[in-house]
């Protein structure tokens, strides 16, 4: 299996290092305090309260370093979305790997990031998971071929890396998929009352609950199935975390946490507990991922503000500085330098130093969706050559590679000028 893994160089160190380690510093302590705390439990579902110990990472021999394989190629990656695979029948899905193929080599990609779980399914036959409705309109419905089996053996053969992008939480929005498979645990969980609480309606969309042991290690074991089946060199996780800040999410579980937390201690706050959770959730996938196949890298693509981050219960300062979280770290810079509150050069310096020094390999996440639209205001259509521009800055900060949002969108007819402009940097 082709890898595309890239060993850590020595990053620059610039002027907001005391930024990155008060980030680094507060994550880390919150992380401590967590594993400290008591564990509440409800019948017959175990309820977080603190983050597990993170996994030991992978080691080869003797020397206990992280199992990698290096290469000297930077990552170029391009997010392909599950619209892009919306066709039916065998033939047409083979027509459009080629298509996504074809076009990700013209425009200097080596790797796709592929979404095969969009909506707690699957492209591809799973043991725990239904059938994506995108492939046939009707989720849990076998298509009967393995679309993900076809993607890799393209992509490997034309030397592409393929990177399986899973959505851990996410089971609907309002409207997609209309309707559940029967199969679907979160719809066989729903029935329940002892598991109705694992799956949460929020705003008409539907998200399973990682404050339940049971729904980590049923997320934990899918990307596990993944990595024990399929030579995929990746699997990624982008930022569907926690969907709201607002406390009624789920008040019912930090409520029952929180009374029993008391009764020895002094309890996490609700955002503390959600970041335990969160944490618990990463390090069990990571430990299961690597158990299936070491050589298989996972990794994490969270906004690009960490604010939002820190919010959302996505604790990357942990994930960078503690092993055992994530192997590869890909932040959605979706800005350019005329955004007001996140400039794309300060934010990209900002992650840069973030994870310099770290065992986590850095690539900057880029807009390809905006290139040559009106979008900020019309600032992407003031200049030609914003995404060559964010290339050549994030090398001078030594990062890894980058990953382009989206397929459909490079190969648009208003990504074109920008796409010659960052073809003179990849050659």
């Amino acid at each position: 299996m082709k890898s595309h893994i890239i060993r850590l160089r020595p990053r620059f160190t610039g002027a907001v290092f005391c930024l990155a380690v008060c980030l680094l510093c507060g994550a880390v302590a919150l992380s401590r305090t967590a594993a400290g705390e008591p564990t509440a439990q409800t019948e017959p579902a175990s309820l977080s309260v603190s983050a597990s110990s993170p996994a030991s990472p992978a080691t080869s021999g003797e020397t206990g370093e992280p199992v990698s394989t290096p290469v000297s190629e930077e990552m170029r990656g391009v997010w392909v979305p599950y619209m892009a695979l919306s066709v039916q029948g065998e033939q047409a899905f083979r027509d459009r790997v080629d298509e996504i193929i074809e076009t990700s080599k013209q425009a200097g990609m080596n790797a796709l990031f592929v979404q095969v779980r969009p909506f707690g399914d699957a492209l591809y036959p799973s043991d725990l998971y239904p059938f994506s409705h995108i492939l046939t309109g009707t989720q849990g419905k076998d298509p009967g071929y393995d679309p993900m089996a076809i993607f890799i053996e393209k992509a490997h053969a034309s030397g592409l890396a393929f990177y399986a992008w899973v959505n851990p939480l996410r089971v609907k929005t309002a409207s997609t998929p209309e309707t559940l498979a029967d199969n679907n645990p979160a719809v066989q969980w729903q029935s329940k009352s002892e598991t109705k609480r694992y799956v949460i309606t929020w705003e008409d969309a539907m998200y399973l609950n990682p404050a339940y042991e049971d729904v980590r290690t049923y997320i934990a074991d899918g990307v596990a199935e993944i990595a024990a089946r399929y030579e995929v060199d990746g699997i990624e996780f982008d930022d569907y975390f926690y969907p709201t800040q607002e406390s009624g999410f789920d008040e019912t579980e930090y409520e029952a946490y929180r009374e029993e937390a008391e009764k020895s201690g002094t309890a996490l706050s609700l955002l503390e507990w959600r970041t335990a959770n969160i944490n618990a959730l990463i390090s069990l996938c990571y430990q299961k991922i690597k158990a299936a196949n070491p050589a298989v890298t996972f990794g994490i693509s969270p906004q690009g503000n960490l604010s939002n981050d820190t919010a959302m219960g996505a604790d990357v300062a942990t994930w960078c500085s503690v092993p055992g979280y994530i192997d590869t770290l890909c932040p959605q810079l979706y800005v350019n330098d005329q955004n007001a509150v996140l400039p794309f050069s300060e934010t990209a310096e900002t992650w840069a130093e973030l994870t310099d020094g770290s065992h986590v390999t850095l690539y900057l996440g880029l807009a390809a969706y905006k290139a040559g639209t009106d979008a900020d205001d019309g600032t992407w259509l003031q200049e030609t050559g914003i995404l060559r521009q964010q290339v050549e800055t994030g090398r001078s900060l030594c990062c890894d590679g980058f990953c382009f949002y989206s397929w459909e969108q490079l190969v648009s007819p208003a990504c074109q000028d920008e796409l010659s402009e960052l073809l003179t940097v990849f050659s």
